[in-house]
């Protein structure tokens, strides 16, 4: 079997591709959309380093947003200035048009930082707790 052949200079050219026809058609500052991709922000981290962080997790600022923070980009002071009143992390979410696995590593910098303070949802009922069925059967006969 026999090596590919090498691909021609202009294959290696430093120079982009032009199209002039959609060159016109070129999408520039807010239009461009994200420069930074998302697991850039949190350093390719997919999971907090504390807190869970559902949907419904609430989340209010501990203080007033710093000035400048050592360690902390721009992603996580929006998020400071946000949670100056208490917000949830689906709420968030949707303010700064990230990804929720994005918004939650950057909650828990912020925790660890101690910038903000969390509220977790409580948990579910015990669903093993048989009065809890005879209790939704009753009310459904009720009905």
């Amino acid at each position: 079997m026999m090596p590919p052949e090498d691909p021609s200079p202009e294959f290696w050219s430093e120079e982009p591709a032009r199209h002039p026809e959609t060159d016109a058609e070129r999408w520039l500052d807010e239009h461009a959309g994200p420069m930074v991709r998302p697991y850039v922000m949190t350093s390719g981290r997919i999971e907090p380093t504390r807190g869970k962080f559902d949907l419904i997790t609430l989340v209010v600022a501990s203080g007033p947003e710093p000035d400048t923070a050592i360690g902390l980009g721009p992603e996580h002071l929006a998020i400071l200035r946000l949670c100056q009143n208490v917000i949830s992390v689906a709420e968030l979410t949707g303010h700064l048009n990230l990804p929720v696995a994005t918004v939650r590593v950057m909650l828990g910098d912020l925790l660890d930082k101690g910038f903000v303070s969390m509220q977790e949802p409580e948990p579910e009922a015990d669903m093993h707790d048989i009065r809890l069925y005879k209790a939704v059967i009753d009310g459904l006969r009720a009905l």
